[in-house]
């Protein structure tokens, strides 16, 4: 399977967020970089670099309002007296149109929707290269290839339009797809993550052209809360593109398989012909976010019923954070798929 990586994702290295009331270690790490690829490398992949496909694919989804902000708030970040080594917001909006200020310090809030994503001297280099790195897998997927695998990091499910948050900056999940749209494709975005790929679904909610899934631990009680319900299917010309199939925390392999076949029907009634997968390896069972309990036998599972289906397939690395079972979760998935 090809695979593509940019060395310079390591550059983005944060060190903190907040949950649940404490100041933790960020978990979106580099050294999961090193884990991921020996683990795809494991499974017979074969890296290469991207080529620099510029601004335009990622300006396809993101406003160049909030690309403005990301190239320079960690530059103006460093005019504010006594601010801290990360641009973390600690105000904001009330709805998406509210004012925009003028300041650093409000337009952090404006666009970073939580704590988890905080903006160092290097975060925008890194988080460019993983949508390059998402381009360039989309573009293997464009020419005829059966299967790629674009390690991009930092992820990018959880970023909108023009908003940052969990450790998203860009959506590399749905700047594939819109390349792969733009290619002649029609595209479903599957998400596999144990969280809820918010930003996804806001960015393609209104629209036709590219379906949306996303199978997750049950947002009521779990990260991101507001958005992954199962009664959002989507508005406008979009009614009926988006589904979501919450579980309940705790879920096994069996449970989620048979889900994984709902949302296979949905994929094959939408006609699509080219699937990105949202590969979030967080639904283990020993993940430091515990939200389901996925095995690592259960990931080759997934992955060979992703293949039954029959489509050109392009995995888009999301979360999946350090852990013993880190590696071989992500050799088991490619695995599974490439046997299958």
């Amino acid at each position: 399977m090809k695979a593509i990586l940019d060395e310079r994702q390591r550059r983005h290295d944060p060190k903190h967020f907040m949950a649940n009331g404490t100041l933790l270690p960020n978990p979106e790490q580099p050294k999961r970089i090193d884990i991921l690829k020996a683990a795809a490398e494991q499974a017979g992949c074969s890296f290469e670099a991207p080529t620099d496909e510029g601004m335009g694919p990622i300006a396809a989804l993101h406003t160049a309002e909030y690309i403005v902000f990301l190239q320079n708030i960690y530059r103006r970040w460093q005019y504010i007296e006594g601010a801290g080594a990360e641009v973390v917001p600690n105000i904001h909006p009330a709805n998406r149109t509210d004012s925009y200020p003028k300041s650093a310090i409000g337009q952090a809030g404006y666009h970073q929707v939580d704590t988890s994503c905080p903006i160092a001297e290097n975060t925008f280099e890194s988080a460019y290269w993983s949508a390059q790195t998402a381009i360039r897998g989309a573009d293997h997927i464009a020419w005829g290839e059966r299967s790629a695998y674009a390690l991009s990091r930092p992820p990018g499910h959880h970023a909108y339009a023009d908003l940052a948050g969990g450790f998203c900056f860009f959506n590399n999940a749905g700047i594939a797809a819109e390349r792969l749209r733009k290619a002649g494709k029609l595209p479903a975005i599957l998400d596999i993550d144990v969280h809820h790929g918010n930003g996804t679904q806001g960015i393609f909610y209104r629209r036709a052209d590219v379906l949306t899934l996303s199978i997750h631990a049950d947002p009521a009680r779990f990260y991101p809360f507001f958005w992954g319900h199962a009664h959002e299917r989507g508005e406008g010309d979009g009614i009926g593109c988006n589904l979501n199939l919450p579980l309940d925390r705790g879920t096994g392999d069996d449970a989620y398989l048979k889900t994984l076949d709902i949302a296979f029907e949905r994929i094959a009634a939408f006609g699509t012909d080219a699937l990105v997968v949202a590969l979030g390896l967080d639904a283990h069972i020993d993940d430091p976010f515990k939200g389901l309990a996925v095995t690592t036998p259960g990931f080759a599972r997934i992955g060979a019923a992703i293949a039954g289906l029959g489509l050109p397939t392009l995995f888009v690395q999301e979360g999946g954070y350090v852990s013993d079972a880190l590696g071989d979760n992500l050799t088991h998935v490619l695995q599974g798929f490439s046997e299958a």
